[in-house]
C-alpha cells in the first residue's frame, strides 16, 4: 500500500512515543521507507537506537551543517512523501502552529509545511491540556493551514495516542489517489444467519473482512460509503456508515433503502448472504435429545438481481465462491453471471485453496469482466486484494 514511499516521523516527549516501534514496522510492512525525527525529550523516554534497529535509517537528534530538515523535507523532488508526527505533545503542536523552531522535530515541520508536503500530527497528552483552549487554538490554527490532525483517544483522562493501525491508515489514505472523490458506494460484507428457533441459526463462515477492507480502500480513495454488515467481529472502518443487520431480508431491505437516499455510483456485493433459510422459524426452543431433526429450507432473493431489476444502469460488483475448480472454470462460472446481465465484474475465488475466501487475512481472487479475466490477484492479504479491486472498479467508473 506504500511501496516506493518515503516518511519522515518525528517523536516527541510523550510516553506515547514506546508506540514509535509499531509505528514505523506497519509503514515498512506496507513498502514504506521510515526516516526518524526525535526531539531532545523523546531521546529520555526511548532510545535512539531503537529506532534505528526499527528502520534501518539513522535518526535525526538534532540538527547539524548537513541541513536534516531541508534534505528531508524540502523544496526539491527528493523530499519526503508524508511527515508524520507520532506521538505529537501540545508543546510540538504550539511550536509548530506558531512556526517555531528549536527541535529537529518543529524545524522539518516547519520546512515540510513551507515546501507544500503533508503533515500530520498526532496528538498525546492529558485530557487537561488538550482541553486549553490555547492548544485547541493551535490544532485549528494547523488545520487551516492544512494539516492533518488525528483525534485522540480519550481515556482515563487523557487524550491517548490512536492505535498504529489507525494512524497507517490515515497515513495510506492522505498518500493515495483521490480518484473517488464524489462518488457514492453501497458495500455489503459480513455472513448472514437463517434462525430455525430463538436460539439456533444457520450461517456461514464469513468474517466480513474482505468486504470492509473494500470499504476502507473506496473511503481512503475519498469515496463516500454504506458498509450494510452482517454479524462479525472485525471492526468496521472509521469514516463510513455502517449499518448492522443479521438476515438476508434485512440486508436486502438495508441495501434498497441505501440506494433509495444517495445517488450511488456501484453496488459491491461481498457478503455471503445466505442462499438458503429456515422455511419457518420456531417461536420457541426447539427441545434437545431428539434423535432426528428435520428442518426445511427456502432459497432467498438475490440481493444484486433485485437491484438489477430496480437500476438498470447500476455498476455491480459480485463477489462468487467456488471450491475446488481450476482457474478456468472458476473465471467460466464468474462469466455466466456477467453473461446474464446481472454484475459487470465478478471477483471469484476458491475457498478450497489454502488462505482464500472465509475466515482468513489473505485471499486469492479473479476479477473478470465481460471479456474475461481483467486480472489475477495471487495469494496477498485481504487490504492489497481490495486496493486491486477497487483500482479496477475506479477505472470502469471513468
Amino acid at each position: 500500500m506504500l511501496k516506493d514511499k518515503k516518511i519522515a516521523l518525528g517523536v516527541t516527549g510523550s510516553v506515547a512515543a514506546v508506540e514509535c516501534v509499531a509505528i514505523s514496522r506497519l509503514l515498512m510492512r506496507h513498502g514504506a521507507e521510515v526516516y526518524p525525527i526525535m526531539s531532545p525529550m523523546a531521546h529520555k523516554i526511548i532510545h535512539p537506537y531503537l529506532l534505528e534497529w526499527a528502520t534501518g535509517n539513522p535518526v535525526v537528534v538534532e540538527l547539524t551543517g548537513q541541513i536534516e530538515h531541508v534534505n528531508l523535507a524540502g523544496k526539491h523532488d527528493e523530499h519526503v512523501d508524508l511527515y508524520l508526527i507520532a506521538p505529537a505533545t501540545s508543546n510540538t503542536i504550539g511550536k509548530i502552529a506558531n512556526g517555531i523552531d528549536d527541535t529537529a522535530v518543529t524545524t522539518t515541520a516547519t520546512s515540510a509545511i513551507g515546501a507544500g508536503i503533508p503533515v500530520l500530527i498526532v496528538p498525546a497528552m492529558h485530557r487537561s491540556m488538550y482541553d486549553h483552549p490555547s492548544v485547541l487554538e493551535n490544532m485549528d490554527k494547523l488545520s487551516r493551514i492544512g494539516v492533518h490532525i488525528m483525534g485522540s483517544r480519550m481515556e482515563e483522562a487523557k487524550a491517548k495516542i490512536t492505535s498504529p493501525d489507525a494512524i497507517v491508515e490515515k497515513v495510506i489514505a492522505l498518500l493515495s489517489p483521490q480518484d473517488l472523490d464524489g462518488k457514492h458506494f453501497v458495500v455489503t460484507a459480513g455472513p448472514t444467519r437463517g434462525w430455525i428457533d430463538r436460539v439456533r441459526f444457520i450461517t456461514n463462515p464469513s468474517s466480513g473482512r474482505m468486504g470492509i477492507e473494500v470499504a476502507r480502500e473506496v473511503s481512503s480513495r475519498g469515496g463516500t460509503v454504506d458498509l450494510i454488515i452482517g454479524p462479525t467481529m472485525v471492526e468496521p472502518p472509521t469514516g463510513v456508515d455502517v449499518v448492522n443487520v443479521e438476515t438476508p431480508s434485512e440486508m436486502m431491505e438495508a441495501v434498497m433503502n441505501s440506494l433509495k437516499k444517495s445517488k450511488t455510483s456501484a453496488v459491491i456485493s461481498a457478503a455471503a448472504v445466505l442462499d438458503y433459510i429456515p422455511l419457518e422459524k420456531k417461536n420457541i426452543k426447539i427441545a434437545s435429545g431428539k434423535e432426528n431433526l428435520s428442518v426445511d429450507l427456502e432459497s432467498t432473493p438475490k440481493i444484486i438481481e433485485a437491484v438489477r431489476e430496480k437500476y438498470k444502469k447500476m455498476f455491480i460488483v459480485g463477489f462468487k465462491v467456488e471450491s475446488e475448480v481450476s482457474d478456468k472454470e472458476l473465471e467460466k462460472r464468474a462469466k455466466a453471471k456477467i453473461d446474464a446481465g446481472i454484475c459487470d465484474l465478478v471477483v471469484a475465488n476458491d475457498a478450497h485453496r489454502k488462505g482464500v475466501a472465509f475466515g482468513t487475512d489473505t485471499n486469492e481472487v479473479l476479477i473478470v469482466s465481460s471479456e474475461g479475466v481483467v486480472k489475477k490477484v495471487p495469494l496477498s492479504s485481504k487490504r492489497q486484494v481490495a486496493k486491486e479491486i477497487v483500482d479496477i472498479i475506479s477505472q470502469r467508473l471513468k
